[in-house]
Parts: C-alpha cells; structure tokens; sequence
C-alpha cells in the first residue's frame, strides 16, 4: 500500500499504511491539503483501490467516482438510517446507536428502538417519531425540517468509488448526520482509501465525531486520509502519522509539539510547495522532508 506523498532531494518520501499507520493526517491551509492528498489517490485508484471522499468544500474533481452524493440542506437525500438498515447497508443495531448520537437517547431507549427494528416495527425515521414509544419524544425535541429532508427519498445505491460532496451543506449537524451514516455504511470495506477533507470541519458535533473512528478502525488493506487547516486536539491525537504542509508558522509549531518533535533541526519551516512527514516507530520519531508534486494545470 506503499505510496509516494513527496518529492526528497535525495529520496522520495513514501507512506505505507502498513508500517506508518492507518491513518495519515494532513495539515495544510488555503487548499493545500487538497494539493497532497490528490496525487495520493491517484497512485491508490492505479494500485486498484476503492476510493471514498468526504469533500466539505466541494473541491475535489467528480472525475473517476461511480457513486456521487451532492449533499445539500433541505435536500431529499435517503440518508435515513433506519432505512439503510432495511436495505442491508449495515445492521439494525448500528442503525439505533446512529440515531442514539444524533438524537440523544439513552441506553434504554435505544435497546428499545433497536428491539423495534428487529420486530419490523420501525423501518424509518418517520415511522419511529410516529411511534408511541417514549424514544419518540426525545427525537422530536431537536428533528427539523433539514433532518426530515436528509432522510426523505429512497437509500442512494454507494458503490464504486464514492464522492460525498458537502460543498452546498451549510448545516454543520446535517453534514455530520450525513457523514456518521455514509462512514457506517462503508466501515467494513477492505481495499479502501477514505478520505476526509476538511476532518476537523466534519467531526464537528456528536455524528461527526462518531463517524471518525467508524472510518479509522484499523484494518488490513484500509487507510484513511484525514486532511484539515485547523490543528485541533481530536485530529491530531488521532494515531497515525502526520504530513505537515504549509501552514502559519505558530501552527507548524503546535503540530510539531503535539506529535513529539523536539525543538531543533527536526523541525523545518515548512514553505509553499513543501511537506514534512512525521512518524513514529515503538523506538524512535522521524521526520522526513520534501516538496509536493507539480501541478498538471
């Protein structure tokens, strides 16, 4: 699962799952996170890997996607869980804690919502608020018209490779509904590549930030890409190896510190055109430098 991610004076600069982690975060500002991780999905689409894209701008190229979901506030989607449940995307069970996080039930209301879906008394969202059970209530208290879109319509076929457009989402809690329940229905795939740009922005909120280990799970001929221009904790304390990319220098400082990098010649300014690839043995951290690939426009 080798690929190169920069360009060494010496030396290209390789990451491999495999070795590195599963996860590699990349941190970059005013698009440069998309500058890095394009040639590396290229190289894993070539190797004859799926690729899944989570792109909260709208930027990534709908070129080479079997499967494109523009996701979009008020939008008939299909994206409702109970209803992917139904069709087999993923298990009932899965489906109750996804409405659990998005709605905060408790313990006992979702093994109840769970034991009527197993019964084939529940198979929507709408038929759960219809419900007389008390789990109705507590969803009602923050469902809105956006929810009710979002889960509108028939269950989108996600095959292929697949592009999550999110570019039109103004909604943050629609945009992490719509990511927890997408990242479920992809979790157990093998020979993926899942990438999400901008990480920090998605895994906003409780379905945000539930669907994060959903698609950082170790598993074998799987990585996970995580691209963002914000340093925040629950990025960056991911496990995983981490490609700084041009960025304000206070912030290369923060994630320098944050991944264990000690003060001195280990830690490269890091200029327009230029990454640093640091990355953690049981014995040792490394970091390795180089600049990113040309531009083909």
């Amino acid at each position: 699962m080798a690929v190169r991610i920069l360009k060494g004076e010496e030396e290209d600069v390789f990451y491999d799952p495999a070795y590195h982690g599963r996860t590699l975060k990349v941190f970059g500002m005013d698009g440069w996170t998309e500058r890095a991780i394009l040639p590396i999905l290229e190289q894993y689409r070539e190797k004859g890997y799926s690729l899944v894209v989570f792109d909260s701008r709208g930027y990534y190229p709908r070129e080479g996607f079997d499967t494109v979901l523009d996701v979009e506030d008020g939008k008939p989607m299909g994206l409702d869980p109970l209803k992917m449940a139904v069709k087999g995307a993923f298990d009932a069970y899965s489906a109750a804690t996804i409405v659990e996080t998005a709605y905060g039930l408790d313990t006992a209301l979702t093994d109840r919502l769970y034991a009527d879906i197993l019964a084939g008394k529940v198979k929507s969202m709408e038929d759960a608020l219809k419900s007389k059970a008390k789990y109705a209530e507590v969803i009602a208290e923050s469902y809105t018209p956006l929810d009710a879109a979002l889960h509108s319509g028939e269950p989108p076929e996600i095959r292929g490779n697949v592009l999550v457009n999110l570019g039109n989402t103004h909604s943050l809690t629609t945009a992490g509904n719509a990511f927890l329940v997408i990242s479920a229905a992809i979790e157990k795939r093998r020979k993926t590549v899942v990438v999400v740009d901008d990480a920090a922005v998605l895994a906003y909120g409780s379905s945000g930030s539930a669907a994060i280990p959903l698609i950082t799970r170790p598993i074998r001929a799987r990585a996970a890409i995580l691209g963002t221009a914000y340093a925040v904790d629950s990025i960056m304390n991911l496990a995983g190896p981490t490609l700084v990319l041009y960025h304000d220098p206070d912030t290369q400082a923060v994630i320098y510190d944050a991944n264990g990098v000690p003060p001195g010649d280990m830690r490269r300014h890091i200029l327009k055109e230029d990454g640093a690839f640091i990355y953690r043995t049981p014995e040792t951290i490394n970091v390795e430098s180089g600049k990113l690939s040309e531009r083909k426009d």
